[in-house]
């Protein structure tokens, strides 16, 4: 359904930094660089952070959040943890597994160095 996703940044080398350390532990290639944006190119789509086109300060979503396909839980738990290492701030519940309606997630949160809702995701069997 969804080709990109693309979230703005105030310091493009910084975000380059914090998400080439956290995708990396989900297997994604570290970003290439395209002038003000960095995209990183997977075979299920393209994640992309940039300087807002505009020249305004880049701002966080409200109620958004950015989930990431993890393939077990010791995968999310990586994740987890090259992201605070590499300064994003630990949110809601620690990571562990959710469910609800039928579903079985492992799941955990952060913000990014911008402030980005962010979320690594395993889907379990039920």
């Amino acid at each position: 359904m969804f080709s990109h996703v693309m979230i703005g940044t105030n310091n493009l080398d910084k975000a380059k930094t914090f998400y080439d350390k956290l995708l990396g532990t989900l297997d994604v290639r570290p970003a290439r660089v395209d002038g003000h944006r960095i995209f990183y190119i997977t075979k299920t789509g393209v994640f992309s952070v940039s300087k807002p086109i505009n020249g305004e300060p880049a701002t966080c979503a409200n109620g958004g959040t950015i989930g990431f396909a993890a393939n077990s839980p010791e995968q999310v738990e990586a994740w987890h943890a090259a992201g605070i290492a590499a300064g994003g701030t630990p949110i809601e519940d620690p990571p562990g597994v959710r469910e609800g309606s039928g579903v079985k997630m492992y799941l955990a949160y952060l913000r990014d160095l911008d402030g980005n809702k962010i979320c690594a995701m395993h889907r379990m069997p039920s």
